[in-house]
């Protein structure tokens, strides 16, 4: 069987950032990121750059001192964003800009007050400006997966034909039950004429805890990109969390995937982070809590107690 390499995206200085109290100065997420570079963390999502003179500096600080993580900055698509974000990407030696807007019926109705031709238009013209300043566009259909898969797949055709290299469909309130989010890859695997032009992003919330089932469920039908956070931080329930789906890839090699994180460096960084964002670890947590290291009279549990620390790191 072909082994395919699934590449993780860490958001967890922009969407881990948004767990109240969590707040992270540029020091901090400048000493995090260069901590996820060593980890193998494939591209970065560094910031927000629009949203604050200190979203934008940590971004600008940050790509000056990455060299082979892609670090990222998230924009509206709204001109003076995907401006900001060059702007704050310009030191970077592998820049991506990740624009997007909503497209379920929800979010064109109520959020912007449209329709959805219009919406596929601003869509487009998001990614055109993108192109203009990085060779290196992702796109998100915000709350992808309670959108209608026909128009979700005419949004994603027409963004790839853009210049979207990389297209991301969020499970953005983690509606999604894993069949259901793996059907929607699948659609958009089989109905998108230029899907083969773009990487398909998995980025799930873990409001009814399936952010890494869904994850799984998603690469498993073609998606090649997982957005997720150390320990699962991340707004409401969290995000897919980073060391759960690297230790499912690894440790159900029968799924054809890889990843090029560093595993033995997992709990290390999850402490790191828990302590400089202030988030303790529950000791239930799978992969990194302490419970995973207590001791069990069974033979055959996987977790070696005499060694403190996880059998499969």
């Amino acid at each position: 069987m072909p082994v395919s390499q699934i590449f993780i995206f860490d958001t967890t200085l922009r969407d881990g950032e948004q767990v109240p109290g969590c707040k992270l100065n540029t020091k901090e997420k400048l000493d995090l990121a260069i901590e996820l570079e060593s980890l193998g963390v494939d591209i970065i999502e560094a910031g927000f750059p629009i949203s604050s003179p200190g979203d934008f500096h940590s971004v600008e600080e940050i790509s000056k001192v990455i060299k082979n993580s892609v670090v990222c900055g998230l924009s509206r698509a709204v001109q003076k964003d995907i401006e900001a974000a060059a702007q704050a990407l310009k030191h970077a030696k592998r820049p991506r800009i990740h624009t997007g807007i909503g497209t379920s019926d929800l979010h064109i109705k109520s959020k912007f007050n449209s329709n959805r031709e219009e919406i596929i238009e601003r869509a487009t013209q998001a990614v055109k400006w993108a192109k203009n300043l990085v060779g290196d566009v992702e796109f998100y259909a915000e709350d992808a997966g309670r959108t209608e898969n026909e128009y979700l797949a005419r949004v994603i055709e027409a963004v790839i034909a853009a210049g979207a290299t990389t297209v991301n469909i969020p499970d953005t309130t983690g509606y999604c039950l894993p069949h259901q989010y793996g059907e929607k890859i699948a659609y958009l695997v089989g109905h998108v004429k230029n899907i083969d032009k773009a990487v398909i992003s998995c980025h799930c919330h873990n409001d009814l805890g399936l952010a890494t089932a869904n994850s799984i469920a998603g690469i498993i039908n073609g998606a090649r990109q997982i957005e997720c956070t150390v320990n699962g931080l991340g707004e409401r329930a969290g995000n897919t969390s980073l060391e759960e789906v690297v230790m499912v890839i690894r440790q159900h090699a029968q799924l054809g995937f890889y990843t090029r994180i560093k595993a033995e460096q997992l709990n290390p960084v999850s402490r790191l982070v828990s302590e400089t964002m202030r988030m303790p670890v529950q000791p239930n947590k799978a992969i990194v809590g302490s419970n995973a290291f207590s001791h069990s009279s069974d033979p055959y549990q996987c977790f070696q107690w005499k060694e403190e620390r996880p059998c499969f790191l």
